[in-house]
């Protein structure tokens, strides 16, 4: 049998210099590539960053507003919150829930956590606005939402309040754990410090988690501080190293790793702030002031400049949503 021959190719060389890239080339080759990876990442950021809301309380009004949309008096409102209407809450809470305090999104922004200095807080759906859980909380004007389905409540001033408390939001109005703190008005969870911080009349407290994973929990205070004046009313964590804390007359804040308090520049003259937003990477703020008593209808914003106008409640605290 005779074999196909199969005809051989001829070998193809490529000249020295049309096979090496000289320097000048190769850099540029490195830049193109740089410059596209860059495009690439900024393009992807970009589809990946949420529209960033803002949470608004006042009387028995929580509202959801799209920040970047909202304006003077112009508004968009993603959602709107009475507490005189939430599904499967007692009826003995609406009474409770006249004013609104403080309202933080939480448990991966599903959840509304809410308290009223009316004496009452729950935690609410955020898709169908149901109650979750509830608890009597006198003159309550901060909540916070902890590891483990926990719920810390600062209250200030009443006969069964100046206290800090602790709920599991599995058992409605049952305490855990309670801590005297005269005149609570703040309190928040640092989760890298594993520490809660808690703010009262002339001192800021920090608390450990103890028998955490037990029916039982409680709280054991590390360490406190004397405020530089009294009047301590909005705690805010604005990066993992610093708290912004408001009182009566002037806006501070307080370095973590140096334990010493300064006054926080942008707002340090500004009396009456009842609650403060900082994002140190953006410099951008956001805070309400008492306008009209201990209450206002604007919510002001520097970097961008602008107010939000919202007559038809009176405001008390704005809280971000990021």
């Amino acid at each position: 049998m005779r074999q196909k021959t199969i005809p051989s190719h001829p070998k193809i060389i490529i000249p020295a210099h049309e096979n090496e890239l000289g320097p000048m080339t190769k850099c540029k080759c490195v830049d193109s590539i740089m410059l596209v990876f860059l495009l690439f990442m900024a393009v992807s950021c970009n589809d990946s960053k949420r529209p960033q809301e803002i949470i608004v309380g006042g009387d028995d009004v929580v509202m959801i507003l799209d920040f970047d949309n909202s304006a003077d008096s112009v508004k968009k409102v993603n959602w709107y919150l009475k507490t005189s209407e939430v599904p499967d809450m007692p009826d003995k809470m609406i009474r409770h829930l006249k004013t609104v305090d403080d309202h933080k999104s939480v448990d991966n922004h599903t959840k509304i956590l809410l308290c009223s200095s009316g004496g009452g807080t729950i935690l609410v759906d955020r898709a169908t606005q149901k109650c979750l859980f509830y608890a009597i909380t006198p003159n309550s004007h901060s909540v916070e939402y902890l590891p483990g389905n926990r719920i810390a409540v600062a209250m200030s001033t009443a006969d069964t309040g100046n206290r800090l408390a602790i709920y599991d939001a599995d058992r409605s109005d049952t305490v855990l754990f309670s801590d005297s703190l005269y005149s609570g008005h703040g309190v928040t969870w640092m989760a890298r410090r594993k520490l809660l911080y808690a703010l009262g009349y002339d001192e800021l407290r920090a608390y450990s988690l103890v028998h955490w994973d037990t029916p039982n929990p409680g709280l054991q205070l590390e360490e406190k501080w004397t405020l530089p004046e009294t009047g301590g009313h909005d705690l805010y964590a604005s990066s993992e190293n610093q708290l912004l804390i408001t009182t009566s007359k002037k806006v501070w804040k307080f370095d973590l790793n140096n334990n010493a308090f300064a006054p926080f520049a942008p707002l340090a003259n500004e009396a009456g702030v009842k609650s403060v937003y900082y994002d140190e990477k953006a410099d951008h703020l956001i805070y309400t002031r008492g306008e009209i008593s201990w209450w206002t209808h604007n919510i002001y914003s520097i970097n961008p400049t602008k107010k939000i106008t919202i007559p038809e409640i009176d405001v008390y605290k704005v809280r971000v949503i990021q």
